[in-house]
């Protein structure tokens, strides 16, 4: 009840910008079947968190991963879209996290990448031999 009733209040407040931006008026009966239909929607769309474990143990796994949600997303192409597009900018923007990350550890480690670190190493053992 009270997530139908928090619905129903942003509905509500929705529909004032749009009285505002648009100048139309909405009555008191529409705002309620606006939000009695967002409600319905929203629960025969929505993921509940049962769908994401049960998809998890059928692939024998303990996590819940992208593909499980892009799963559960693809009655919605939209939706699917939005997920794939954000999935990948997160996948994106962790490479290069971890880039920065191989890129300072290599520079405290004297500046050097690892292929010039085991020249020197190399190096150093033969000037040693010698």
């Amino acid at each position: 009840q009270r997530l139908k009733a928090a619905v129903h209040y942003t509905v509500g407040c929705l529909c004032q910008e749009v009285e505002e931006d648009k100048d139309v008026q909405f009555s008191k009966q529409s705002i309620a079947a606006i939000s009695e239909i967002t409600f319905r929607q929203c629960g025969t769309a929505g993921f509940p968190a049962g769908c994401f474990l049960i998809l998890c143990r059928h692939a024998k796994r303990t996590t819940v991963n992208m593909e499980d949600v892009k799963l559960l997303a693809r009655r919605s192409n939209s939706l699917l879209k939005y997920i794939t597009q954000k999935s990948e900018e997160l996948a994106s923007s962790n490479m290069e996290q971890k880039e920065k990350k191989k890129k300072k550890s290599s520079a405290a480690k004297g500046g050097r990448t690892p292929g010039e670190q085991e020249i020197a190493v190399s190096e150093n053992e033969d000037s040693n031999m010698a």
